[in-house]
């Protein structure tokens, strides 16, 4: 953006203005291809505020309003990898993703989102999905690496690897002490790996000092399952379905997915 030598001072000093005006017609003037981008920026991050609420068709809006601006927006793709993934269409979200992915390579968010996918749409491709989470985690400019750690960790955890996931949840908590989903990530290796009482205790004690989510919610279901104590069972199921009733973990309790 053009700025004249005096406003450039005042942009510095916080006294704002800093955009150079039209002598005729005192509007700003900005260069089509900032525009371009401002827009595309504006619109993708509309459609993720719309697809985080579960706005699926207005969020696909927004992502052709993006496109339309700019086509070569690589975050738009990325966001409409996510939307894809969530209509079960994993093959356009794949091409979404690795068209976003070629784009911006190094791109925190982006190989965050892909890795995410991977792990969870695509089994045998688990080690690319901890390598973009690699990516993500380890990037200086990345304000949320925690999450990309523990994803990492959650995917580790998927394929039985608990020393690799472990490792990913503490590196998480290094970053973000009370990071709830780390501590949540490790309590269920416990589960996994059979610690029953352990893994009970450390959850009331988490609990104790945290507000519930979902995710622990439905740890604490599948402990007492394991456990043989129906009571606690639906004690739990009450909580997740009153206080996250449209969460995946709900969801997945009233399908009968999970035992």
């Amino acid at each position: 953006m053009k700025l004249y030598l005096p406003l450039l001072f005042l942009c510095f000093i916080g006294l704002g203005g800093c955009v150079q005006h039209n002598a005729e017609t005192g509007m700003p003037i900005q260069d089509k291809g900032d525009r371009a981008l401002q827009s595309a920026k504006i619109h993708t991050e509309l459609a993720a505020e719309y697809f985080y609420r579960g706005q699926l068709d207005v969020a696909i809006e927004e992502i052709n309003e993006a496109l339309k601006a700019q086509s070569n927006y690589a975050p738009a793709y990325s966001v409409l990898g996510l939307i894809n993934m969530t209509l079960n269409e994993n093959s356009k979200a794949l091409e979404n993703f690795e068209r976003a992915i070629r784009m911006a390579p190094r791109n925190p968010e982006i190989n965050n989102n892909y890795g995410w996918f991977l792990c969870q749409r695509f089994s045998q491709r688990m080690d690319d999905a901890i390598n973009h989470f690699m990516v993500a985690a380890r990037d200086p400019l990345h304000s949320t690496s925690e999450m990309s750690y523990t994803n990492a960790g959650v995917c580790e955890t998927k394929r039985q690897k608990y020393i690799e996931a472990q490792l990913f949840f503490q590196n998480a908590l290094s970053i973000q002490p009370n990071y709830s989903p780390a501590i949540i990530g490790l309590i269920d290796i416990d589960f996994e790996r059979g610690n029953l009482t352990e893994a009970r205790s450390k959850l009331s004690q988490f609990l104790q000092n945290y507000a519930p989510t979902a995710e622990s919610l439905l740890v604490g279901i599948k402990i007492e399952r394991a456990l043989d104590n129906q009571l606690a069972v639906d004690s739990y199921i009450y909580q997740l379905q009153k206080h996250f009733p449209e969460s995946k973990e709900a969801v997945a309790i009233r399908e009968g997915k999970i035992r």
